[in-house]
């Protein structure tokens, strides 16, 4: 059996090398290790991607290192993705989410573990992917009659994009019919705060919850 620290540093490094075949052979390694997926997106994935973005930011790494680490992870996602799901809420609907990764920033596997993470505790999720802009969000939290427009961001630059859609939604008339769910590595519940966010997410367990808050379930 692999102690945490071992699976940590060659998961990590699959991340880097977006060695997609040997994370998820770590990943299925880790839950026979009896680690869990919440543990594994919160001291692997996340500080890793992180890291990563920060990088391509500084223009250290391009993008398509930056894509091919993407991949790496959702291998990683397709792995835990199942046991994840065997903890769903049957027959439960606390309100509909729209959600995407910001226009400029293509990481989406953080956003993808909080949206399944707001399926399984019974919420209705329309996942619209990454690169997404605030037209786009917002439009379809329209159509879909949602209650929270979730924002998730990676890299820096695609930060200003959720300060855009909270300013849209004051300008319009609009913040009283969505609540603003913003997180990802740079956000900050400074940052949050800042822009007239109504919740934010440390990571996806914190979203589950401040989302049941947002829609009077906690």
């Amino acid at each position: 059996m692999a102690t945490f620290d071992e699976i940590k540093e060659k998961m990590a490094e699959a991340l880097v090398e977006g060695d997609e075949e040997s994370a998820a052979v770590i990943a299925q390694q880790a839950l026979d290790d009896n680690i869990g997926p919440t543990r594994i997106f919160k001291e692997i994935i996340t500080p890793v991607l992180t890291q990563i973005g920060e990088r391509f930011g500084r223009l250290e790494i391009f993008l398509p290192e930056v894509l091919l680490s993407a991949d790496a992870a959702k291998a990683v996602f397709l792995v835990l993705k199942p046991v994840i799901e065997e903890q769903k809420v049957e027959d439960s609907h606390l309100g509909k989410v729209v959600i995407g990764t910001m226009s400029g920033d293509v990481h989406e596997i953080g956003k993808d573990i909080v949206a399944i993470m707001l399926e399984v505790n019974g919420f209705e999720v329309n996942n619209l992917g990454r690169d997404v802009s605030v037209d786009t969000l917002l439009n379809t939290a329209r159509q879909d009659g949602a209650q929270i427009i979730a924002m998730s961001s990676l890299l820096t630059t695609s930060l200003p994009y959720m300060k855009d859609m909270i300013n849209m939604l004051k300008e319009t008339g609009q913040n009283n019919m969505f609540k603003t769910l913003v997180g990802g590595g740079p956000v900050t519940s400074e940052w949050a705060a800042s822009i007239g966010a109504d919740g934010y997410g440390k990571d996806a367990s914190e979203a589950v919850l401040v989302a049941k808050k947002l829609v009077g379930a906690a």
